[in-house]
């Protein structure tokens, strides 16, 4: 996997809308003032809004292709650095036809984004650049109240090459503002990493996403093969819809009869959203696995990554070690690389 370059203060960010097109609304105009504001304060970046981001709901929703420009113009203008979706949606499996994974190749840079924005990391992942799972550019950074573990997330992983990060369990969890102008309220979480099954520990490259999109994805060019599955670690976690426990067992069934579920190394599970479905999750998961005779997998639940706060940026590509004894997840290597070293290889 190419690893991107890290970001340094004073680096342009491209801002896009890839699936949703509500920031082009004026119902949304203040928190798009409020990320704006934030990821120039708070990170030092210099924010670029692509030009099709803001063209409205309707628009973005019957041009697929305008939101494929905007990507493909992002990766090829050497000016910027990294670029973050502003939310998901639930059609970005449209722009599939309009990208060249050449482009995305040859300008590796840092993407960013979660939920329906699954499909642009595993494009990514198809054209060989490690991209990350984290939180959106009009979602949490359009807080009020940034929590600080969401800015955290983005210094430590994104803004020096290391290795050894880990992500922690905070102890608290939140969800979502029932008024976005007041933020979100943050609760203590007594449970930590929870351990489903499995003990000692494992290493593998981190590959997954929003489990709900898996299925818009799966068939297509992008969809990894069962021998690109081999060794990963499989991290899932559900969207807003909250579905029915049933629908995660009958994608990780694909999933099993596709050879995937022998071939990986682990499974890590996001808290789901308001915490509906928790331990059903949790049952369906370990059932499946027994049936497909894998109990032997370990399988890490209640992580910071997903629709429900707060944020661990999981990189896509990236090793990272379970250790199920002492419920800690370790990313072993640096998911980007600094800029002095990039100019010497």
């Amino acid at each position: 996997m190419l690893k991107p370059e890290s970001l340094k203060k004073g680096d342009k960010i491209a801002l896009v809308s890839l699936s949703s097109g509500i920031f082009g609304e004026e119902e949304c105009k203040e928190r798009l003032e409020r990320a704006i504001t934030n990821i120039q304060n708070i990170l030092g970046l210099e924010v670029v809004i692509m030009p099709n981001a803001l063209i409205g709901k309707k628009e973005i929703y019957e041009h697929p292709e305008l939101r494929a420009q905007d990507l493909m113009d992002a990766f090829k203008d050497e000016e910027i650095k990294a670029i973050w979706t502003l939310t998901g949606g639930d059609d970005t499996i449209r722009l599939l036809p309009y990208i060249d994974f050449e482009v995305i190749k040859n300008n590796p840079k840092i993407f960013i984004g979660f939920s329906d924005t699954t499909v642009n990391h595993f494009m990514m992942y198809k054209a060989g650049v490690t991209s990350f799972y984290g939180p959106a550019a009009g979602v949490e950074y359009s807080l009020i109240n940034l929590p600080k573990e969401d800015i955290d997330t983005v210094i430590n992983t994104l803004f020096e090459e290391k290795e050894n990060i880990e992500l922690k369990h905070y102890d608290t969890k939140a969800d979502d503002p029932e008024d976005w102008s007041k933020g979100i309220t943050i609760k203590e979480d007594k449970t930590g990493y929870e351990v489903i099954q499995g003990q000692g520990k494992v290493k593998g490259k981190l590959l997954g996403g929003c489990i709900d999109v898996f299925t818009m994805m799966m068939g297509t060019s992008i969809w990894p093969t069962k021998e690109e599955w081999k060794e990963k670690i499989l991290f899932i976690e559900t969207s807003d819809d909250k579905p029915e426990p049933n629908l995660v067992k009958y994608i990780l069934y694909n999933m099993g009869v596709q050879g995937i579920l022998n071939n990986i190394n682990g499974i890590l599970v996001g808290r789901p959203k308001d915490g509906k479905y928790y331990n059903e999750y949790n049952e369906v998961i370990k059932e499946v696995t027994r049936i497909f005779k894998r109990t032997d997998l370990p399988i890490i639940s209640n992580c910071h990554f997903g629709h429900a706060w707060l944020w661990n940026m999981m990189p896509l590509g990236t090793e990272i070690e379970i250790d199920c004894d002492n419920k800690k997840l370790i990313l072993t290597e640096s998911p980007v690389k600094n800029k002095q070293k990039a100019k010497t290889k």
